[in-house]
């Protein structure tokens, strides 16, 4: 897969974290699942033979207000040394705050453990997989805010399942009566 991945990391075995946001996300949107769960897959064709799925947090928002105990796992089992690589589909499925993301990479740095997502191989020890990796944090934590920022323009609370897309320039939102913004926001 990638020459960055070493006989150390190998032996170490990968830590799968797959994590959706809510209840909601986590019966509806089972592709997502899916192809988290597969990344266990990805790992073993990588060569690494001891693989743990870490799926604690179905359910758990990533913003940093709810506790997360499969993502403290993660951080425990990397700090023992005993992950060589941490498998994800993208950054937000690890974090959505800048301070759990910088976390996790400083301590995959410390421990030389490698974050493995459809984009590449990036060890956090390398300057520029580094700035690559705390990008990826930095927009992560950035759509969250956006997407809260969106939230409160529309004056409405979020509910689950309900998409934030106003739908096309001028035409009426279903069951809102008006294109304006309020109550009917989705």
């Amino acid at each position: 897969m990638s020459a960055k991945i070493a006989a150390d990391h190998l032996a170490r075995g990968a830590a799968v974290y797959v994590r959706q946001s809510t209840t909601t996300q986590v019966h509806g949107n089972l592709e997502s699942q899916r192809r988290q769960y597969a990344l266990a897959d990805a790992a073993r064709a990588a060569g690494f033979s001891s693989v743990t799925v870490i799926d604690d947090d179905l359910g758990r928002s990533g913003s940093g207000l709810a506790a997360r105990p499969g993502f403290q796992r993660l951080v425990a089992e990397i700090c023992a040394g005993a992950v060589g690589a941490v498998f994800c589909l993208e950054a937000s499925r690890l974090a959505r705050n800048g301070r759990d993301w910088h976390h996790l990479l400083d301590l995959c740095a410390l421990t030389g453990a490698l974050v493995i997502d459809p984009d590449g191989v990036h060890d956090p020890r390398l300057m520029n997989d580094r700035l690559l990796l705390g990008l990826k944090g930095t927009m992560s934590e950035y759509e969250l805010g956006g997407f809260y920022a969106k939230c409160e323009r529309c004056g409405g609370e979020v509910r689950a399942g309900q998409p934030l897309s106003p739908g096309a320039a001028g035409r009426p939102r279903a069951g809102s009566g008006s294109r304006g913004s309020g109550a009917g926001c989705r």
